[in-house]
């Protein structure tokens, strides 16, 4: 199971899930049948990380939702905020 991070090329906000195939996510995210996610495409893979098990990779989003795990992604992809606001 992979945990995936992904950032909108419109306005920049990071999209957090897990999946066993990530590239069948992508392109059904990218095609706007999500609903939620429709609005602020395209998506692109910023991180990704592979678990052995549903229950690590559910452990390790949740922790990336929460406010400490949305700062760490915020310090480790930094320098993609800046190039973004210029």
């Amino acid at each position: 199971m992979k945990v995936y991070v992904l950032r909108s090329e419109k306005d920049g906000r990071y999209y957090v899930g897990m999946s066993s195939d990530i590239e069948k996510r992508l392109i059904a995210l990218n095609s706007g049948r999500t609903k939620s996610t429709k609005g602020y495409r395209p998506w692109v893979l910023l991180h990704l990380e592979e678990y052995p098990d549903r229950d690590s990779a559910r452990k390790r989003e949740k922790y990336l939702k929460s406010g400490y795990g949305k700062q760490w992604l915020k310090l480790k992809y930094s320098d993609v905020h800046k190039k973004q606001k210029n």
